[in-house]
């Protein structure tokens, strides 16, 4: 089969497209023949080098395609279906696993970084991860959403427990999980605020139904809130910014408000502020993808909502480094997206 590699860590010059083996699946596992597959910030991440990885590897943490194969023991899974991948691994058997929290298994790994990914002409997963492709999708679109939404779900829904009406300030609009955070407020009835350091995605922004804007280039964000609340501040804060926004971050948190961060793309040591946080007795948040309840949760709201991912653009797998490019340039907005199926 077709896969794009990394030989070994570095930069785009180690990434490949090269022939591999076909995976078999095992007793609990399904074999999918790949359509389409989407980048994320963790496959720069994972280029550029992590502790265990072994090479050749294979990216990619997201992805949509059809049932090849189906392992003895897998269960309500049936070859021909089209799928999309909960792109979380956990164990099923360790204390957090049996508690139904998945996402803090302590053997938790994540398609395309601990297991080879989507980035193939086929992948193998657990049954568990698979998934029908909501109604409506294209390929394109079910290959985009997962692991951002399930991202800002879990962010949102379980961990800020955001209620209608609210206010919520999303920094750095135009990568997936921001974007797909947008989606999820308006779509729940909330006010959603918008920041980005270009005008362009601003744009972009009130079209998918943000109610307001800030060039943060241009403006201290948390004095524009504040201008834009009465000075009251937001109820939820969504920043995986890190050091470069968290002071001003929690500077536009109303009194009693929730800030929920699941990355630090400039840093993860800000400064903060802990008078503030607890004379306004602030509440802060680390999220890290989700359970399976919470990857179902989302599947219905998605369903239900008739909510679809914003796919930015389209490569064909042997075009994978200049997506990756595109990537790292960060002048996307929404999802990048590699055609793998001819």
């Amino acid at each position: 089969m077709k896969a794009l590699v990394i030989t070994e860590p570095g930069g785009f010059e180690k990434v490949e497209l090269t022939d591999q083996e076909i995976p078999q699946p095992g007793p609990n596992e399904v074999l999918v023949k790949v359509q389409c597959a989407a980048l994320n910030h963790l496959d720069l991440f994972v280029m550029r080098g992590l502790p265990g990885l072994s090479y050749p590897h294979i990216q990619g943490a997201d992805g949509a395609g059809v049932v090849e194969a189906v392992g003895s023991e897998a269960k309500n899974v049936q070859s021909g279906g089209k799928v999309c991948l909960n792109p979380g691994l956990s164990c099923g058997e360790c204390e957090f696993c049996r508690k139904g929290e998945h996402s803090l298994c302590v053997r938790f790994g994540i398609l395309g970084e601990q297991h080879d990914g989507t980035f193939a002409e086929y992948v193998t997963v657990p049954s568990e991860n698979v998934h029908p492709i909501p109604d409506g999708m294209s390929p394109e679109e079910a290959a985009a959403f997962p692991l951002t939404f399930l991202t800002a779900w879990r962010m949102l829904v379980s961990k800020a427990d955001i209620k209608s009406g609210e206010t919520v300030l999303i920094i750095g609009i135009g990568g997936g999980v921001s974007c797909a955070a947008l989606q999820i407020c308006k779509a729940w009835g909330l006010n959603a605020i918008v920041t980005s350091g270009s005008d362009w995605k601003l744009d972009r922004a009130r079209e998918l139904g943000a109610d307001e804007t800030i060039n943060h280039k241009e403006k201290d964000f948390s004095k524009e809130v504040r201008h834009m609340t009465g000075r009251a501040g937001v109820d939820v804060v969504v920043d995986s910014v890190g050091e470069a926004t968290w002071r001003k971050s929690l500077h536009s948190l109303k009194k009693g408000g929730r800030l929920v961060t699941c990355g630090a793309t400039t840093g993860p040591f800000p400064q903060t502020d802990i008078l503030r946080i607890f004379w306004n007795q602030l509440s802060l948040f680390g999220s890290t993808m989700c359970n399976r309840k919470e990857f179902e949760d989302m599947l219905s709201f998605v369903n239900e909502k008739g909510v679809k991912p914003v796919v930015d653009r389209k490569f064909s797998l042997e075009n994978g480094e200049e997506a990756l490019r595109r990537l790292d340039e960060a002048e996307h907005f929404g999802k990048i997206v590699l055609s793998v199926e001819k």
